[in-house]
């Protein structure tokens, strides 16, 4: 009697702890990164980051951020929007570049998703323009 019990037992809280897995958004960026190489001095550039909601509730992005002027990212859909599972959003950075130097910059990312804050970042070099 007591092993039927213990099984029981054992079965229910299998069963009852499944059932507490949180569902949680989840992105999933076809890359975080993006290399430039090198780009010319004052002529603006951008990379689009593709991204993916392979979690289980709808990803709602709160805010993204630059960490300076000449960082401007874009998104796609419109922040607040919810992308379900399964689709996409876009998240475009542009680069304009005053200073001939190598450069990494990132773009903060805050949302509901299972990482709520994410980074994507941008490098490569830029070259003074050739003068004419």
């Amino acid at each position: 009697m007591k092993k039927i019990f213990l099984f029981c037992f054992i079965a229910i809280a299998i069963i009852g702890l499944s059932s507490f897995q949180e569902k949680t958004a989840e992105f999933k960026f076809v890359e975080e990164t993006h290399d430039f190489g090198k780009i010319p001095q004052g002529k603006p550039v951008s990379y689009v980051f593709k991204y993916t909601n392979v979690g289980e509730e709808p990803i709602i992005i709160t805010a993204v951020e630059s960490t300076c002027g000449c960082t401007v990212p874009s998104v796609e859909p419109k922040q607040g929007t919810p992308i379900l599972k399964g689709q996409g959003g876009a998240i475009t950075i542009t680069f304009n570049a005053a200073v001939a130097a190598p450069f990494t910059k990132f773009v903060k990312i805050t949302s509901n998703s299972k990482t709520p804050l994410k980074m994507l970042y941008i490098k490569g070099e830029v070259v003074a323009a050739a003068a004419n």
